[in-house]
């Protein structure tokens, strides 16, 4: 076996043996509580530029298939597994993850020091890293340097690096009910599903969309997606959006969307100390008071005022979802306007499924709209 090491930028460092591509790779260090879904997380293009480590101990038993990417790539800066699996068990699989991580140049590392990872982790918070193999292993104090000459997750504009170069339509599943124009800041492919499953004729446009481009589809409804990097860099399309609230015309936002529609409201946003990432995320609806278990990526979030409705230049707002493992802002939603948002992911392939009726509450803002 190949050895490897995984280094991170406050010096600590973990041994292991080379898992996919080897070479060297940076990214911020992130860890993934889903038990499932491994293959759904290497393909969301909100991973761009993260290492992410896995925290269930066994991962590709069910190899990789060509049915459940969720864009056209792996998007993960690197990927970290206690064990992998020894055989791929299933009617659907095409490949090893293994042979998957090394077809498209993605080095990553199994050590069996995953929980102690996590534990630093979420004591010191998401940080630089890097993982070295094969001719690019060196001495730790070199590695570490190279960590810390790598960019930070603050301040990176990724989402235009993800998003589509050109528009494309979904279309609608059988009768066309709604158009809806949706704005690809690293979007997953079952986003744009779940809306043609609803009757919605998708227009998916690429990150840059000015307002203009947006209306220019005479849109139904407008869609902002999820997607990586710092929302305070996306100014572009904050101020697409902003024209889009201002024509009244009814909005959703997921994940990066949420981060993207708070700061169109007046809001702040801000880094969180390790981010939520995984399927098993309590957050609760504040009007019916039901809590959801939902699916999570992301490692900012809108800094909102949870005690009322507070003032935007769009009418009332306030905060409709909290999450109840630290109390962060969950969902935004417009009293006076058609607007609402979430930061999790109610597509949320590979699931769970619980917010899926966000996609109907979507449809009835457009009806709403157009009766």
């Amino acid at each position: 076996m190949t050895e490897a090491a995984l280094v991170l930028e406050d010096g600590r460092i973990f041994r292991g043996s080379a898992y996919g591509a080897e070479g060297e790779t940076f990214g911020e260090m992130v860890f993934n509580t889903g038990m499932t879904g491994y293959q759904e997380t290497l393909t969301d293009p909100s991973y761009h530029r993260q290492i992410v480590a896995m925290t269930a101990p066994h991962i590709g038993n069910t190899g990789v298939n060509d049915e459940d990417p969720e864009s056209g790539r792996i998007w993960v800066a690197g990927y970290v597994v206690r064990e992998p699996a020894r055989v791929a068990s299933n009617w659907r699989s095409r490949r090893t993850l293994d042979e998957a991580l090394r077809e498209q140049g993605v080095v990553g590392i199994a050590m069996p020091g995953t929980r102690a990872l996590t534990r630093h982790l979420r004591e010191r918070g998401a940080m630089r890293a890097g993982v070295f193999s094969g001719d690019a292993l060196a001495a730790g104090e070199e590695l570490v340097e190279r960590v810390r000459r790598s960019p930070s997750m603050v301040g990176a504009d990724l989402a235009p690096e993800v998003s589509t170069a050109e528009p494309y339509v979904v279309e609608a599943h059988g009768e066309k009910r709604f158009t809806v124009a949706a704005v690809d800041l690293g979007i997953k492919a079952m986003t744009p599903y779940r809306m043609a499953q609803r009757g919605c004729e998708v227009h998916v446009l690429p990150a840059h969309s000015t307002t203009e481009d947006i209306l220019a589809v005479n849109p139904d409804g407008v869609f902002f997606s999820n997607g990586p990097g710092d929302p305070a860099t996306a100014d572009y399309a904050v101020e697409a959006l902003r024209g889009v609230l201002e024509a009244k015309v009814p909005f959703f936002g997921i994940c990066f969307g949420n981060q993207i529609f708070g700061r169109a409201l007046g809001l702040g946003t801000y880094k969180l100390r390790y981010g939520h990432r995984g399927v098993n995320q309590p957050v609760r609806d504040r009007h019916t008071g039901r809590v959801h278990i939902t699916s999570h990526n992301h490692g900012f979030a809108v800094d909102a005022p949870a005690d009322g409705p507070f003032a935007t230049p769009y009418g009332r707002a306030e905060v409709s979802h909290v999450n109840l493992n630290d109390g962060c802002v969950e969902g935004l939603r417009l009293l006076d306007a058609p607007g609402f948002s979430v930061q999790y992911h109610p597509e949320a392939a590979a699931g769970p499924h619980d917010a899926a009726g966000l996609f109907d509450d979507f449809c009835e803002l457009m009806e709403k709209k157009s009766a």
